[in-house]
């Protein structure tokens, strides 16, 4: 019970952060296969202006106070930059709910939505902005602009001195898909990357992203750099781990594989978030890895968390999708045996070997001899079904439903 509880605390952290991505066993196309860096909650800069119906530049009359408290403000419209209604008018007021307070002189970039045909407004959280700041907002592509070139404008602005530039930029990459990164992030200048790491003030949220970005353009020296990250032993959840080893193994493959199974997945006092982190590391080289390691070689490795009671759920999963038959009998042996006798283990083993049966080649014949996984698959469901009928039964009406 207190590896479940521990497993579930930790799964709740990650899982705020954008980081956990689970699907069905026999889904085509797994979240995985996404970047590991994750994607924060909240919209970016460019989302919230492409979303909006108005903005405008606008000056607090509200008095400024030291609560730091959300509360509402009260503004008044100088410069209207975007507007889809007449009833918006310069030296208009409106109130808005702002998390911070501005002195006299800040420019406030202040969006919003229409909610009424007369105009009314749902005004967000005002900006301050510098004129940097506003050109890159009012240059931001849109929606429908392709990723690889709506990437190529944020990615000019990666190294940002204003703060804000930066990290919406860093967000925007962050929450693409991979194969839209990778052309573009292999072109970066990798010392400046590798300083972001290094960086006193690196917000941790975007560690992941960091160290995926030196594993597209770095070198040798920097395989060492993120290995020493990798070995670091954290007294507790440390975000960005998935990223900074997905990173590791861009640039060392095998060889850099056999460190991580030795440091967080044969270790049992590292860490569960390492651990886990190290197995979505393993699960981004299976789909975006680009033939770095070997198939085999990641099954390889995964199958050693199969010993991981916490774990073992998800990794019969991630071994199922990737269509390694090999541990059929050892699962059988698990089924219902003590640290693994969790109903989440047990479907999990059900569903395996329902898929297995499926696993058949896509032209075979009438004729065609049933492979032998496919046969020890069917042999093994009904095994279980004679001892967890229940079980057997729901995986069957779950993932293969009768046809109507």
């Amino acid at each position: 019970m207190l590896l479940r509880v521990r497993r579930s605390r930790i799964f709740s952290v990650v899982a705020s952060l954008g980081l956990i991505a689970t699907g069905a066993m026999n889904s085509a196309t797994p979240a995985q296969a996404a970047c590991p860096c994750g994607r924060r909650d909240e919209l970016t800069v460019a989302e919230r202006w492409n979303d909006s119906d108005v903005a405008v530049i606008a000056e607090q009359l509200t008095p400024a106070v030291d609560d730091k408290k959300p509360r509402r403000v009260t503004y008044r419209v100088k410069k209207i930059i975007k507007r889809y209604h007449d009833a918006l008018k310069t030296g208009q007021e409106f109130s808005a709910l702002s998390l911070h307070d501005h002195q006299s002189g800040d420019q406030i970039l202040v969006m919003g939505k229409q909610i009424t045909p007369d105009g009314e407004i749902e005004w967000q959280a005002p900006l301050k902005v510098n004129q940097d700041g506003l050109k890159y907002v009012l240059n931001t592509p849109a929606p429908d602009v392709p990723a690889q070139k709506r990437l190529e404008y944020y990615f000019n602005f990666l190294f940002s001195a204003d703060e804000l530039i930066a990290n919406d930029a860093i967000a925007e990459v962050g929450g693409s898909a991979y194969k839209d990164i990778a052309p573009l992030a292999r072109k970066l200048p990798r010392e400046k990357v590798r300083a972001w790491l290094t960086a006193d003030d690196a917000p941790p949220s975007n560690l992941a992203l960091y160290g995926l970005l030196l594993g597209l353009c770095g070198n040798q020296d920097d395989a060492k750099f993120l290995e020493a990250k990798v070995l670091e032993k954290p007294d507790d959840f440390r975000m960005g781990a998935d990223g900074l080893m997905s990173g590791y193994l861009l640039l060392t493959g095998e060889k850099g594989l056999t460190v991580l199974e030795n440091a967080k997945l044969r270790d049992k006092d590292v860490l569960f978030s390492e651990t886990y982190a190290a197995m979505q590391a393993l699960r981004f080289m299976w789909h975006s890895g680009e033939g770095k390691i070997a198939p085999e070689r990641l099954r390889q490795s995964m199958r050693i968390l199969l010993e991981r009671p916490e774990l073992a759920d998800l990794v019969i999963a991630d071994l199922a999708r990737w269509k390694d038959w090999s541990i059929q009998e050892q699962l059988m042996k698990m089924y219902g045996e003590g640290e693994f006798n969790i109903p989440s283990i047990r479907r999990a083993i059900v569903r395996y070997m329902l898929v297995s049966t499926k696993d058949l080649p896509k032209e075979a014949g009438a004729d065609a001899k049933v492979p032998e996984h496919v046969a020890r698959g069917l042999r093994n469901l009904e095994e279980l079904r004679q001892k967890d009928a229940k079980t057997v039964s729901e995986a069957e009406r779950f993932f293969f439903p009768p046809e109507k």
